[in-house]
């Protein structure tokens, strides 16, 4: 077993104890577990994996086969991925639109009712990232996780501006920066978890927000996405 799937399973072991029938199977994590009394679904990746057509149609069939099989049973996703795959087969294949039918998956399990959190173990990178963990009811992550759309120097790289200016701007602008601290600021992680982790994720799963996408919201209460929920409200409206 690879470090980072022990990892993983050190910290299945943490959530459920010793005897779970949760599976790594790496890169995959699949299975069944009982969590406060109740039974929950698995499913996620480990090995930071870089998430290609043959793992997002692996994923979105476990996804599938849990709303087929165990309706309404809540679904935890374990996120830990480097983004999506760039090789030119995972291209060819249309890894766009396999991990779009991911997000359509998770999508479809929330609107069946399956109550759907997910958890960034170790890292959860673009892609990899909008399509699990941001395609999930709330998304937490665990203290030392690493979350980013593009590391700042490749942002530099890309736009030209200097990283230490950058840096600055992600003070201001907490939606360009990458970090855990700034996805808490914009909304797009409700929180991290630490303390007992099997009462936050129990908790997690409890908890239903009225609202069905609740980080417009969070990001203007928090300050990082000021605009962001306003805006929306005023398209909805047709103004």
């Amino acid at each position: 077993m690879s470090d980072g799937a022990a990892r993983t399973a050190r910290l299945l072991d943490e959530l459920f104890g010793a005897g779970h029938g949760v599976a790594v199977d790496a890169p995959l994590v699949r299975g069944h577990a009982t969590l406060g009394g109740r039974d929950v679904a698995v499913i996620g990746t480990t090995d930071q994996v870089h998430i290609g057509a043959r793992i997002a149609l692996a994923l979105a069939g476990h996804v599938l086969d849990v709303v087929r099989d165990t309706p309404g049973r809540p679904i935890l996703l374990i996120v830990d991925n480097s983004g999506q795959r760039l090789s030119l087969w995972d291209e060819l294949m249309g890894n766009n639109g396999c991990i779009a039918h991911l997000t359509k998956c998770l999508d479809l399990a929330r609107r069946r009712e399956h109550r759907v959190v997910g958890l960034v173990h170790e890292l959860a990178v673009s892609g990899g990232f909008m399509a699990t963990g941001m395609a999930t009811e709330a998304c937490y992550a665990l203290p030392g996780a690493e979350v980013r759309v593009m590391a700042a120097s490749a942002m530099s790289r890309v736009t030209g501006i200097a990283e230490e200016r950058l840096r600055e701007l992600f003070r201001t602008s907490p939606a360009l920066g990458p970090g855990v601290d700034n996805f808490v600021r914009i909304g797009g992680l409700h929180g991290v978890l630490d303390g007992d982790l099997r009462a936050r994720i129990a908790e997690a799963l409890d908890h239903v927000d009225p609202d069905p996408d609740p980080r417009r919201r969070l990001g203007t209460e928090r300050g990082g996405r000021t605009h962001a929920a306003e805006v929306a409200a005023m398209v909805r409206a047709g103004h």
